[in-house]
């Protein structure tokens, strides 16, 4: 991590929107558990303000919260060591949010890929809000000073846009107020990529479930998706620059190598020679091995839904306790009258 002048502070958050994949975990979640014992502040939020920018059930929403906590809590994030909430209980996220879209310019959001590739040909039928995300994920970030941001590849874009925000607040009032954050991307599983097109990441709104494995899947799910994933029929070779060309294979030895912590270069070296007949089968010993205890624990703690929304609701105390006087700060610097 690089030097900064403000605290070394982590923050980042998932959309509670369903279905947890394998590459929510090992792009994010694991490393959000490996942060949080490198002696720095780190706040988790589950980003339900950002799920909202296409429809949700509110029912669903509920359940979904509630199940992302769940999940953060079964793959080892401690209520203890991270902060631990649901977004829309600090208001300071949607309260800076809008200082900050009074900051950031038009053309800055014309270029943001990801609106454009959820948008498709619908853009203007699409909400303001789905428009307006990367902002309001900039004020996530700044309500906290935060300083690194463990994101994927597709989020990158968003945490350097946030570094603009910063620099362009600091500016325009002439202060040193927020920092510019740095995005820590890393690891073999950051960008895991679809069961059935290697060439597109692992989605958790994809169509088909064959596509990805959800964080509840049973054992028999897990081998059966793992069974099914497609590939080429050439064996695996004895160097990765010989999966240049195989995004299904190449996409396979990433998983093996994030689900064990080795590096593909060492999955490689092991597994060079094998067809796939002989590949799967111990991809899908390992997934099971490690992702059924993690399922087993939310849905345990899924059956006692009070006591994780007692630790949502200690965890957003902490978070405001944090933004509100940063807040407060920036409707000084901004000039807003506040007398109560």
């Amino acid at each position: 991590m690089t030097d900064t002048p403000f605290t070394p502070r982590v923050f980042s958050g998932i959309q509670p929107s369903g279905n947890l994949t394998l590459g929510n975990y090992l792009g994010a979640v694991r490393r959000f558990v490996e942060m949080q014992n490198s002696g720095i502040e780190t706040i988790y939020c589950m980003v339900d303000l950002h799920a909202i920018t296409v429809w949700q059930d509110p029912t669903d929403l509920r359940r979904h919260t509630r199940e992302l906590a769940a999940a953060y809590l079964a793959c080892g994030l401690d209520p203890q060591k991270s902060i631990l909430f649901n977004q829309s209980q600090v208001p300071a996220h949607a309260q800076l949010g809008w200082v900050l879209n009074c900051v950031t310019r038009l053309g800055w959001m014309n270029r943001m890929t990801q609106f454009k590739d959820k948008a498709g040909k619908n853009a203007e039928k699409m909400s303001l809000g789905l428009y307006a995300y990367p902002s309001l994920m900039a004020a996530d970030i700044l309500a906290y000073k935060a300083t690194h941001i463990p994101v994927g590849e597709d989020q990158k874009q968003h945490v350097e846009l946030t570094r603009d925000i910063a620099a362009k607040f600091n500016h325009d009032f002439k202060v040193d107020f927020f920092p510019e954050p740095e995005p820590i991307i890393d690891g073999a599983g950051t960008r895991v990529m679809s069961l059935r097109d290697g060439t597109k990441k692992m989605s958790k709104s994809d169509p088909s479930d064959l596509s990805r494995i959800n964080m509840m899947d049973d054992a028999d799910t897990i081998a059966k998706k793992i069974r099914k994933a497609k590939t080429d029929p050439e064996p695996l070779p004895d160097n990765l620059d010989d999966l240049a060309d195989r995004p299904e294979a190449r996409n396979l030895i990433n998983i093996y190598a994030g689900i064990s912590g080795q590096t593909p270069a060492d999955v490689i070296t092991q597994v060079a020679g094998q067809q796939f007949g002989q590949f799967k089968p111990l991809l899908a010993d390992l997934a099971v091995a490690h992702l059924s205890p993690i399922a087993d624990e939310m849905r345990r703690l899924m059956g006692d839904v009070s006591e994780i929304d007692r630790i949502l609701g200690d965890g957003a105390n902490r978070a405001a306790e944090i933004a509100e006087p940063i807040l407060a700060e920036a409707y000084d610097i901004v000039g807003f009258v506040r007398s109560r």
